[in-house]
């Protein structure tokens, strides 16, 4: 299949491509690089034109207030785009627990952006995966006064970006869900004791304590990005990808 991948030089972008394509798939990544802009909308019916799936990766540059208007003009436009084109499948990734996280903008932006691609005339997958684990060194830096990093104990079950990019890429080639595959990793740490593995590893003079107002996770309650029912576990655990 030609399978277009909006994003698809990104952290998760780069290893869908390079999947899809050893599986023998025509997969094509596009972003702003390769000219290719959801907000404009240049270059993206040219990008999606004769490709049989579409799978957006792309994400909003920020988590404030201005979120919730990247995802709305960037799903408008790619979705008109596709029906032009006569997709046949359109994949997201978001995030599993935003419908459980009401108080963060950038939250309710992922909920706002997996309402539009439901609301759309196109077959659809939603990929909704836990924290990814190659961010929790973005996470402590957010928090971090000179060597003090201050985390809240909220709960992660964080997942490999390598995890979250097979299941993007199996979902990719299906039967279109019309619904959601939520993904995790296979352990629940608290974010302050995540922080503590993190440093215990790989030290860099910096000690975590905990402070349950810090951040951006202070505001989720108990364990509303924790995974239910029937979640796909993945394999990497974060000791053994730490390391």
């Amino acid at each position: 299949m030609k399978i277009a991948v909006i994003g698809g030089t990104g952290l998760i972008g780069s290893q869908v491509v390079t999947k899809l394509a050893a599986a023998g798939h025509e997969a094509e990544p596009h972003s702003m690089s390769t000219g290719v802009d959801v907000i404009s909308g240049k270059g993206l019916e040219e990008a999606v034109a004769g490709a049989a799936v579409v799978v957006n990766l792309t994400n909003s540059p920020t988590f404030d207030d201005a979120s919730p208007e990247f995802f709305r003009t960037s799903m408008d436009n790619l979705l008109a785009a596709a029906q032009k084109g006569g997709v046949g499948h359109v994949v997201i990734l978001s995030i599993l627990g935003a419908d459980r996280v009401p108080d963060a903008v950038y939250y309710r932006a992922k909920v706002l952006q997996e309402d539009i691609l439901k609301a759309g005339p196109t077959p659809y997958s939603i990929v909704r995966a836990t924290q990814f684990m190659e961010f929790i060194g973005a996470v402590l830096s957010w928090t971090t006064e000179g060597d003090t990093v201050r985390l809240p104990s909220t709960p992660l079950q964080p997942i490999a970006a390598q995890d979250v990019s097979d299941a993007v890429a199996e979902v990719a080639v299906g039967t279109p869900l019309n619904g959601t595959l939520d993904i995790a990793g296979p352990e629940v740490f608290p974010l302050d004791e995540l922080g503590r593995i993190t440093l215990d590893t790989h030290p860099d003079g910096r000690t975590v304590v905990t402070d349950d107002t810090a951040g951006m996770f202070a505001v989720v309650s108990g364990d509303a990005l924790i995974a239910r029912g029937d979640a796909r576990i993945a394999p990497t655990h974060y000791r053994d990808w730490l390391s």
